[in-house]
């Protein structure tokens, strides 16, 4: 019987994928459309996973972007995209990447496009993300883990 869950092949289907929650400001408009435009942007993402039931995960992947001129936020945009995926068969050790790559990799390309639109919409130059390396920073989160678990705590 062990050896039949063992031998039990690996499937991965995206069952649904969604924009979960959506956000756009524009806090100095429209004073900020007559002023010379150079953008200072700074990009943040965050992940979650959770289980649902029975081998499917809801996977998010939130990107939040800040971009100022001048001392002044032009613009705040911010997207979670989300999937529900089916993930069966996998050792626990296959799941974290699974689930902390492979689905962030699949949803990326949708909230790349939500972001871009809203900020194409809200008047401003359109903002084309860079490619994310989910690999490495799931490694990097990892090994900061890690460290953390072997560092001493002070009582």
């Amino acid at each position: 019987m062990a050896e039949e869950n063992q031998a039990q092949e690996k499937q991965f289907s995206i069952q649904k994928i969604y924009t979960k929650d959506i956000s756009f400001e524009s806090p100095a408009s429209p004073q900020i459309f007559t002023e010379k435009w150079e953008p200072a942007v700074e990009f943040n993402l965050a992940t979650n996973a959770a289980s649902i039931e029975n081998a499917m995960f809801e996977v998010s992947l939130t990107v939040t972007v800040t971009v100022k001129t001048a001392d002044a936020v032009a613009y705040l945009v911010e997207a979670t995209q989300a999937g529900i995926f089916s993930l069966a068969g996998f050792t626990d050790a296959e799941m974290g990447p699974m689930v902390g790559s492979f689905c962030p990799n699949i949803l990326f390309p949708y909230v790349r496009e939500v972001i871009s639109d809203l900020v194409a919409k809200g008047g401003f130059p359109q903002l084309l993300l860079a490619p994310v390396n989910f690999d490495a920073l799931y490694a990097q989160h990892l090994q900061q883990a890690q460290q953390a678990a072997s560092s001493p705590t002070l009582n």
